[in-house]
């Protein structure tokens, strides 16, 4: 029985041998077949992906492009506000020169006539004055 029991061990295990071998050659299938499925489905995502990679690289370069136009306007309007800022300092400074310094003359000149006025008005009244003393001294009473 020794030897009966020996073959029986020994044909479970060249089965089970044979069964793990079998499974192995099933999993090496089944791997080499996920395997073929990876792939494929890299290809496809790659090949779907290389379109939105290439928007994506466009609408990154239009971003790069609208944001040196923008700095490049920001500039242009920067030096034409202070252009027009110098112009504007310019024009006060022109008027002051050409308004106020002749106003100034016109209100000097006012009060020299004035002077003049007050003078001739003065000397009239002295001239009166004179006159009403002339003709006090003049009269007998």
């Amino acid at each position: 029985m020794n030897s009966d029991a020996a073959i029986v061990f020994l044909g479970v295990i060249a089965l089970a041998t044979l069964v793990m071998a079998g499974v192995q050659v099933g999993v090496v299938v089944f791997a080499l077949r996920l395997a073929k499925r990876v792939d494929a489905l890299a290809n496809q995502v790659e090949h779907e992906i290389k379109p939105l990679v290439a928007n994506l690289t466009e609408v990154s370069q239009n971003a790069v492009r609208a944001s040196s136009l923008a700095a490049a306007q920001v500039e242009r309007a920067d030096r034409l506000f202070a252009d027009l800022t110098r112009r504007v300092d310019e024009t006060i400074t022109l008027v002051q020169t050409a308004i106020i310094g002749p106003a100034r003359e016109g209100r000097a000149i006012i009060s020299a006539v004035r002077a003049a006025v007050a003078a001739f008005r003065e000397l009239r009244a002295a001239r009166a004055r004179a006159r009403v003393e002339d003709e006090d001294a003049l009269f007998i009473g």
